[in-house]
């Protein structure tokens, strides 16, 4: 299987919450809000995308950046059918690549990824501080 990639900014909400189901990523994101979804694709800088040769989206990349200083990875989501084939490790690659090698790629890993995201080269940080959602 070739994997295409490319920069979708117009990625239906649809595709977006199907993959984010047969991926682990569902669990922590509003996919029974279609309304948040939506601007959530609205309103991301980047959207990065992983296909299959049929058309199937299996990978996606969500970012927001100023394309000067920081671009934050807010999703990477791999279809679990298709995880360990280097989908997620090229997503993030392509997305950094979209916002800039020289702004730092930051992100919040899911605790089930943790272990992840040191093997695709990226470093801890052991300093992160957030306001939860209300």
């Amino acid at each position: 299987m070739t994997t295409r990639y490319a920069i979708e900014p117009e990625l239906s909400p649809a595709e977006f919450i199907d993959v984010l189901r047969r991926s682990t990523l569902a669990e922590r994101r509003p996919v029974d809000d279609a309304e948040r979804i939506e601007g959530m694709l609205e309103n991301a800088s980047i959207v990065a995308t992983a296909r299959t040769d049929a058309g199937l989206l299996v990978g996606v990349s969500r970012a927001i950046s100023d394309f000067h200083y920081c671009t934050y990875l807010s999703d990477l989501a791999v279809d679990v059918a298709f995880q360990k084939q280097g989908i997620g490790k090229e997503l993030v690659l392509r997305t950094h690549m979209a916002a800039g090698f020289h702004t730092s790629l930051i992100l919040l890993a899911a605790p089930a990824a943790r272990a992840y995201y040191p093997r695709i080269g990226m470093q801890p940080h052991d300093s992160c501080w957030i306001l939860p959602r209300r």
